[in-house]
């Protein structure tokens, strides 16, 4: 089959790799139909994610076809259309009975693409396969799942859910690409008073206002702090959530945020960012961090079907799955292209 492999910072190939195989009785075998690029992969590409070794397959977002399965797999079957999660869960240890799927000890969490073979292949490998798919509801496309497979719920769980975002407050989101421009749209959930988005790049902006951003700011051109207070009678934001990944905007977080408020970072960092406890240890702030559990990826799929929650909107170029590289050039150069999320199908 083909596949896009990793080969050191900066250096990918779509090349012939061996097909899948079962390894272990709770495996499926999927035959990949529709995949999306993550940013986090873009990281993964510049070194920031050491652990991702020469030779592995990228990706961790589809949704596919099962083909095969193992004998102890319960619930799924070959021919079953499934959601592909980005969290793999065992289901049995400490972690994963809390809901805190992204710690799982009994060997699954996020690996796909980082730890073992990922999703950006024809065919993939899916450990847990009965705890870390979901079967495909009528009615909903390829393209409105795929985004539920890592973006809605990382915005939702580490970016809404741990700042709390609230009725009447004002929400300060850092990033507008795909992460951000989700956290907005959970945000718009809880009722807030304002939701400010804040970006280098005028066609994220544009983005972030068609996904319900009040405000936008170009911190590149104006002062995001200054505007932020301005709307706030001087107190800051009651919730900043980074969606970036990079020092700065971190920083940017901790001085957005008024006294008592929550910081929630979502960002994939590859350096590391200054905490300025020194002004922040005496204005009672919250900072949190985390990697998606996707213990919300149910609730999320319902609002989908329901078509409460526009899934496809997040979705701008349509690719062939042979064309992964002039996929990942659009995606990579999203300031100039105005992608925020690429999908390709087989």
């Amino acid at each position: 089959m083909k596949a896009l492999v990793y080969h050191g910072p900066q250096k990918f190939a779509w090349e012939e790799v061996p097909d899948p195989k079962i390894l272990d009785d709770t495996d499926a075998v999927v035959q990949v139909d529709t995949l999306t690029i993550c940013g986090t992969t873009l990281h993964i590409l510049k070194g920031d994610v050491p652990e991702v070794t020469d030779g592995r397959i990228l990706g961790h977002e589809a949704v596919g076809t099962i083909v095969a399965v193992g004998s102890g797999v319960k619930t799924r079957a070959p021919g079953d259309r499934v959601l592909v999660s980005c969290i793999s869960a065992c289901g049995r240890c400490r972690f994963c009975r809390e809901g805190r799927f992204g710690q799982c000890l009994g060997g699954g969490g996020w690996i796909f693409g980082h730890l073992i073979d990922g999703t950006q292949a024809e065919y993939v490998r899916v450990p847990f396969a009965d705890t870390s798919t979901y079967p495909v509801p009528e009615g909903v496309s390829d393209e409105e799942l795929v985004m539920l497979a890592d973006i809605l719920p990382t915005s939702y769980e580490v970016g809404v859910l741990n700042g709390r975002v609230s009725p009447g407050d004002t929400v300060a989101v850092v990033g507008a690409g795909p992460i951000g421009l989700s956290a907005i749209l959970g945000a718009r959930m809880y009722s807030p008073s304002h939701v400010v988005a804040i970006d280098l790049a005028g066609s994220r902006l544009d983005a972030a206002k068609r996904f319900g951003a009040d405000h936008t700011v170009n911190n590149g051109e104006h002062d995001a702090v200054a505007f932020v207070m301005g709307i706030t009678e001087g107190l800051g934001a009651d919730v900043a959530i980074e969606a970036v990944g990079v020092p700065e905007t971190f920083e940017l977080c901790t001085r957005l945020v008024r006294p008592g408020g929550r910081v929630a970072n979502i960002g994939v960092h590859g350096k590391p960012a200054t905490l300025h406890l020194e002004s922040l240890w005496t204005r009672d702030v919250t900072v949190t961090t985390g990697l998606v559990d996707t213990y919300s990826t149910p609730t999320l799929l319902r609002l989908v079907a329901s078509h409460q929650v526009d899934a496809g909107a997040f979705v701008t170029h349509h690719f062939a799955l042979g064309e992964m590289e002039a996929a990942y050039d659009t995606f990579r150069r999203a300031g100039e292209t105005g992608a925020i999320k690429v999908v390709l199908t087989r």
